[in-house]
């Protein structure tokens, strides 16, 4: 593993093991540089397929990358399932196949079985996490994995409460299963608030009777967007005081079993 990786600290069972790449470590040229794994942002594919091929050998097995599109549809991993399946959550039970979930912003979830029999991997953007009528692709991978209250989960970087501004759409879309999701909205002025995305996701699998919940805080430590050097950040990067090109890379948190 690269030394500037993120090892979660969490008190995962035997044989699961977990990680979350940063900008460093790979093979890209800015505005890609270097540790880009996402494949459809505009990087030469000749670049993408070393900087995976880095990540395997760190991992010592393979990750799998879905086609995510802030959903929350979740498939089910083996050693024979292909790259690029339209998903936004996976659950792996074999031995050597990563779930992973590439993030430039939205949250990475990743979750284990206190047995360590299943591990799983959720990307939750605002839209994926709100979901409709309150199912959302957190409850989607929760139920696929048959997760209980012994069930861990770890959250990654993301956008931060003090940079994630949204519309009263986005606060109206949590707020209607769950009120209390109110307080997780800070308004800005002229109709804007700043949101909590990794209080959201908190509130969601407190709900789901899960409270073995660790990593992202909400600090500045763990935002996308406060930490250029180590963090891809797509809408600092694509925004008008961004790098002036319109893209980023992506950055992936993996989880397997050994």
């Amino acid at each position: 593993m690269h030394a500037d990786w993120l090892i979660p600290d969490w008190p995962a069972p035997a044989g699961v093991r977990a990680v979350f790449t940063t900008r460093a470590g790979g093979l890209s040229v800015a505005p890609y540089d270097s540790m880009n794994l996402g494949d459809h942002v505009g990087d030469l594919p000749a670049k993408v397929a070393a900087n995976r091929a880095l990540l395997r050998q760190a991992l010592g097995g393979r990750a799998v990358f879905l086609q995510q599109v802030h959903g929350s549809e979740v498939i089910a991993l083996d050693a024979d399932t292909e790259d690029g399946l339209q998903a936004d959550a996976c659950v792996a039970k074999e031995a050597g196949v990563a779930c992973a979930i590439m993030v430039a912003d939205c949250l990475p979830v990743l979750l284990a079985m206190d047995d360590g029999a299943v591990v799983a991997g959720a990307h939750a953007g605002w839209r994926g996490l709100a979901g409709q009528g309150g199912q959302g692709v957190l409850e989607t991978v929760h139920a696929a994995m048959k997760a209980d209250a012994r069930t861990l989960a770890w959250l990654g970087p993301c956008i931060g409460p003090s940079a994630f501004e949204v519309g009263p759409e986005v606060k109206a879309a949590f707020e209607a299963s769950q009120p209390e999701a109110a307080r997780l909205f800070v308004l800005t002025g002229a109709g804007k608030y700043l949101a909590d995305l990794p209080g959201l996701a908190r509130l969601r699998l407190r709900a789901l009777g899960m409270t073995r919940i660790y990593g992202n805080d909400g600090s500045d430590a763990w935002c996308t967007v406060r930490n250029p050097s180590r963090f891809f950040s797509h809408r600092r990067d694509a925004g008008p005081s961004g790098n002036g090109l319109g893209t980023t890379g992506r950055m992936a948190a993996c989880i397997w079993r050994d």
